[in-house]
């Protein structure tokens, strides 16, 4: 069904308006299944980075590989100023327990941080690392599979309603 609606959307007269007049690359506005499938890897991989300008690292990109722009900046939205602080102190916990370190109590003070950043700096991004590389390869999975799964779900109902 997401599927249909990508192909739906990529053949807008107004997307294709927009492409013409911006002269936007065919490519980075793609909608087959190996250009969603990385523009949601990527997106999500810096999503889990703690660091300003997520959607600026997404653009970053561009010129290396090819993917869904738009998909890879909406994925790096998975973390916004709500959902933060908890993946944060997630992948910080993750971090000290792989490196066999007793996590520090946590204050949400700008004071506690600037003063525990060397203690904590090691062990969230450990636990970045780890969430990074196995929440975009799970998302890249999830989306090759379901991707194939509708296309030959598709063709099942083509061949069925042809006899």
């Amino acid at each position: 069904m997401v599927r249909k609606n990508l192909k739906k959307i990529s053949k807008s007269q107004k997307i294709k308006e927009f492409i013409t007049k911006y002269k936007v690359p065919h490519e980075y506005l793609s909608t087959n299944r190996k250009m969603v499938s990385r523009g949601v890897t990527l997106g999500i991989f810096i999503a889990f980075i703690p660091m300003p300008m997520q959607m600026a690292a997404i653009l970053a990109f561009m010129p290396f590989f090819k993917f869904n722009v738009p998909l890879g900046l909406a994925m790096c939205w998975l973390s916004n100023p709500f959902t933060m602080p908890p993946m944060y102190y997630m992948e910080y916990l993750t971090g000290s327990f792989f490196l066999g370190i007793k996590p520090e109590p946590v204050e949400m003070t700008l004071e506690w941080f600037s003063n525990n950043l060397d203690n904590i700096f090691i062990p969230l991004y450990t636990g970045t690392a780890f969430y990074s590389i196995v929440g975009s390869s799970l998302a890249f999975w999830i989306v090759n599979h379901f991707w194939k799964g509708s296309v030959h779900r598709d063709r099942k109902l083509h061949r069925d309603d042809r006899k």
